[in-house]
């Protein structure tokens, strides 16, 4: 028998789920959870439906959970806002209920749409201001969390960044590296401004704050600088050997997109006292996230 603590990672196809399930094998017993099962090791979990919820619980009886699971595109988070409530704000509670029933600890990744972003530099305190469905959806996960689980560890991102381990995931590095080899322009907004945090800096987060019970709460977590997307996505051009004509400023609001808080800066000062490692620099993050291994 493993004698390794049970961590059972919700969500485990997606970027990050994929990332978190390599970094966490040497410390804990993983098992993966997500809506299609890819093999006899995973589990199928729809977060949607809480019967399913509870098997996938009964079965794994994890010590720890990471729900990484959510409908994070935006705007079809604005265009379909009852799936959106469904799989965000629904699951979570299914996912903390089922915490909260079998004594697991939850790890629980939400977003810097919480924040209207109106203005540079929020805290953990601050009152969520969202300003679309997507935002609302999350703040409302993070208070029925809150409620059922108190015990729970809630992350929030602004933006995370790095490669996918295999094809077909959100991951931004991937999608950036396609068009910039085939030549394609990439437009990115210059008035919104993130502090992202590489995928690999963010599982080593995620896996401390997963074993101390006393790491309880928000966490904000993120590089120490802020930076515009398009700034950002002119600083992976470069790197990656590209050149930063490939990248055009949107200067304007596109009529008829979902609402995004513009300035969504998390201030993660509260995280300095729970991780033993220190917050890394804005190029710090550029360079993990493009060559760090997995």
């Amino acid at each position: 028998m493993d004698p390794r603590p049970r961590l059972f990672i919700i969500g485990a196809h997606g970027f990050v789920g994929e990332h978190l399930s390599v970094r966490a094998s040497d410390r804990w017993n993983v098992i993966g959870g997500d809506l299609r099962a890819a093999s006899g090791d995973e589990v199928s979990i729809d977060v949607t439906n809480p019967a399913s919820v509870a098997a996938a619980f009964a079965r794994v009886r994890p010590q720890a959970a990471v729900l990484l699971s959510a409908m994070a595109d935006i705007d079809r988070c604005e265009a379909e806002p009852k799936l959106a409530e469904a799989v965000n704000a629904d699951g979570a509670e299914f996912v903390a209920r089922e915490c909260a029933r079998n004594g697991a600890r939850l790890v629980y990744t939400s977003s810097g749409a919480v924040f209207d972003g109106t203005r540079h530099g929020y805290s953990e305190s601050d009152t969520p201001t969202p300003v679309g469905v997507y935002g609302r959806t999350k703040a409302e996960a993070e208070h029925r969390i809150a409620n059922l689980a108190p015990g729970a560890a809630i992350a929030r991102l602004a933006l995370v960044v790095g490669r996918g381990l295999s094809p077909g995931t959100n991951a931004m590095l991937d999608k950036l590296e396609t068009n910039f080899a085939a030549g394609r322009v990439v437009v990115a907004p210059s008035y919104e401004l993130r502090n992202p945090i590489d995928v690999s800096t963010l599982c080593e987060i995620l896996l401390e704050i997963a074993a101390r019970p006393d790491a309880q709460g928000i966490f904000h977590v993120g590089a120490t600088e802020s930076v515009s997307r398009y700034d950002l996505v002119v600083r992976y051009a470069e790197r990656m050997g590209y050149s930063g004509a490939l990248v055009s400023p949107q200067t304007e609001l596109i009529p008829g997109r979902a609402p995004r808080g513009l300035d969504q800066y998390l201030l993660c000062d509260r995280l300095r006292s729970y991780s033993s490692r220190p917050l890394p620099s804005l190029d710090e993050v550029v360079e993990r996230s493009l060559y760090a291994a997995a």
